[in-house]
């Protein structure tokens, strides 16, 4: 489903599992959802650094260096079959309160308290 669907369905809020060649356009993505006045939260945290709202995903640095540990385990010889397979361990919390306040969006304290990151 588009974004621009769900803009002119005129949801109350949207989740967005944005990814591969559609990441490339994440700032469209998010200027049309705060143009719009909807609330998304994203799967990940470059949404959220583009100006989006929220975020609760993997946290894609733990993944890079679980990826680079494997890269390192190959290259020293293992076997990629023998490597076990890893389950992400680290998730994050972002918020975006600048674009809250322009969307009008109110985020209670407790909800702030829980975030790994508050952008002002």
């Amino acid at each position: 489903m588009s974004i621009v669907f769900l803009v002119d369905e005129n949801p109350n809020v949207a989740s967005a599992g944005l990814g591969g060649v559609v990441g490339a356009h994440r700032t469209t993505i998010v200027e049309l959802a705060v143009k719009s006045r909807l609330p998304v939260i994203y799967t990940n945290s470059l949404y959220v650094d583009a100006g989006g709202l929220m975020t609760y995903g993997v946290s894609t640095a733990d993944l890079d260096r679980s990826a680079a540990t494997c890269v390192d385990r190959i290259l020293k010889g293992a076997k990629p079959a023998d490597l076990p397979v890893e389950q992400p361990m680290k998730f994050e919390f972002v918020i975006n309160l600048k674009t809250a306040k322009q969307i009008g969006v109110t985020i209670p304290p407790n909800v702030l308290a829980r975030a790994d990151k508050v952008i002002r």
